[in-house]
């Protein structure tokens, strides 16, 4: 997220972790088949229906980033292993106070369609992203750039007075400045997230032809997108990076069962699995059916279930959502049904990211009795439910939150299911949730900010709850402004202190990171953000 990226696969959801995490102990581990490799060889990876065309600023969730990220360079990038940042498109970012930045990108990158990356691709872009009659969903992440008030108005009825942020100046073809509302130490690593990326000239003349053939100036490059069936990547020769693929053609396979995949790509069909269905997960069984096809990460995600304010019933209880919460058996859940790949949370921020601290939440811990008090207060009559997309391993573990919910409050609790990820989404940012709703989130890029504007400043981007505490507004903004990072991140935790207390959405667990390839692969790895890690992928020579 964000969710940012919101996830997709086994109770998964979005985004954040980078600055330290060299000492957090990240990494991932595949290990590497015996054989020659073929630098032309083909790949295929699990994939789910993206939700939009694949634009990077109307793009943040796990099934469309899949394309996005390998599609499109940012100004930086972030190492899959331990998401270390570095300057990717960049070739400096400087600033003397966090709040003017002076950016210079590297000359003789192309677009696909052969145009030259320039500094204005970049401006054009954000512009477009944060102009509010496009509706993009990322639109937020723009937000603190000095003009964007004047092209997204905070009333969505008045019409902005421009379409262009006036805190973008472009310097030369290759230098722009950008001006921020006030100080924001996050910026430098911000602008690595994909709603950053730069758009070529084609887009703005022909919007609608582009969402046919989008044109990125990534390591691959578009070759067609069938809707459930595929999207089709190649290889583009002229890229510049240095996390250029090692393979020529990528086959994103959309799939409505996890299961079928994992049978594929036991059987060779399938390349690459990020998550695997319960089924396998049940008793450790794909342990014994991957031996050393075993992937192996460290993810910086958090799986909360989001109790949405305008749902009659459950606005402004908090008593109903304390019970809820001190109802669901995390550890039982993570241990039985999810075999010890998730871990049970008890924060907002996901562990490794610099900032994150255990115990946060003081109503995540399973107390029955408290549970039934807290009930009893909160006057609640009617069902319970919650809801998600029921494809990548999802139902499972929320049908077992339902159960322990019944079993110790004594109310009737469903899972209903969504047909799949795309139609789940649209669904929650329609405020269109007749109850509680899952709302995992994974880190866009490594900061503890990543992790609470989108999701709980009022009228963030992913916001599933549509919470509103001006007290957390006003501290977050505080954050945003500290150009001292370290005292930032105290702040984003008095943040985070507050909407523990108040409970919008209620942590569950966080994923471990378990991952598979097929025995075509010589070598793959996880990244942190749940997605494969492109750069790290070989193929075997047949």
């Amino acid at each position: 997220m964000r969710r940012s990226r919101r996830l997709w696969g086994p109770t998964v959801v979005m985004t954040s972790l980078a600055l330290a995490l060299a000492a957090c102990g990240g990494g991932s581990g595949s290990s590497a088949g015996a054989g020659e490799t073929n630098p032309d060889g083909a790949v295929s990876v699990y994939g789910t229906e993206p939700q939009n065309a694949l634009v990077p600023t109307n793009i943040n969730d796990l099934g469309g980033t899949k394309a996005i990220q390998v599609m499109f360079a940012t100004l930086v990038g972030f190492k899959g292993a331990d998401a270390k940042p570095f300057n990717l498109m960049a070739d400096s970012i400087t600033t003397t106070d966090s709040k003017v930045y002076d950016i210079k990108i590297k000359q003789g990158w192309k677009f696909h369609d052969g145009t030259e990356v320039k500094a204005h691709n970049f401006i054009d872009a954000w512009n477009y992203g944060a102009y509010a009659p496009n509706g993009q969903l990322n639109t937020d992440f723009f937000s603190n750039i000095q003009g964007y008030k004047d092209v997204h108005p905070a009333d969505e009825n008045a019409k902005p007075a421009t379409d262009k942020m006036s805190g973008l100046v472009q310097k030369s073809d290759y230098e722009f400045q950008v001006t921020l509302d006030a100080p924001f130490s996050v910026f430098d690593i911000k602008v690595g997230y994909q709603a950053f990326a730069p758009l070529p000239d084609a887009f703005f003349k022909d919007p609608k032809g582009f969402e046919q053939h989008p044109i990125g100036n990534g390591p691959m490059k578009f070759v067609s997108r069938t809707p459930n069936q595929d999207i089709k990547l190649t290889r583009f020769d002229d890229y510049k990076g240095d996390d250029k693929v090692h393979f020529k053609d990528l086959d994103i396979k959309i799939y409505s069962s996890q299961e079928t995949a994992y049978q594929d790509l036991l059987s060779g069909r399938l390349d690459f699995m990020e998550a695997l269905p319960p089924s396998a997960v049940a008793g450790g069984k794909y342990k014994a059916d991957l031996g050393d096809r075993l992937v192996t990460g460290h993810l910086l995600e958090i799986s909360t279930i989001a109790v949405p304010y305008y749902v009659p019933g459950y606005s402004n209880n908090l008593e109903l959502r304390k019970a809820i919460s001190l109802a669901i058996d995390r550890a039982q859940i993570t241990k039985t049904v999810m075999n010890d790949t998730y871990v049970p949370a008890d924060g907002y921020i996901a562990p490794g990211i610099p900032g994150a601290r255990p115990g946060v939440c003081q109503f995540c811990k399973f107390d029955p009795a408290a549970a039934k008090e807290a009930f009893a207060k909160s006057g609640f009559k009617g069902k319970l439910t919650i809801a998600s997309n029921a494809d990548g391993g999802r139902k499972e573990p929320l049908t077992a939150a339902c159960n322990s919910i019944k079993n110790t409050l004594g109310v009737e609790c469903d899972f209903v299911p969504a047909t799949d990820f795309g139609q789940w989404r649209s669904i929650v940012t329609g405020k269109k949730l007749t109850g509680m709703g899952r709302s995992d989130w994974s880190a866009d890029y490594p900061s503890i900010e990543d992790f609470l504007n989108p999701i709980y400043k009022t009228g963030g981007s992913s916001n599933d709850s549509s919470y509103s505490n001006p007290q957390v507004d006003a501290i977050l903004a505080q954050a945003d402004a500290t150009a001292d990072k370290d005292a930032a991140v105290k702040l984003y935790q008095q943040a985070e202190d507050l909407v523990a207390k108040d409970l919008p959405s209620i942590p569950v667990w966080s994923e471990k990171g378990v991952a598979a390839k097929s025995k075509n692969l010589k070598s793959a790895a996880l990244d942190f953000r749940r997605m494969p890690d492109y750069p790290s992928i070989e193929v075997l020579k047949k």
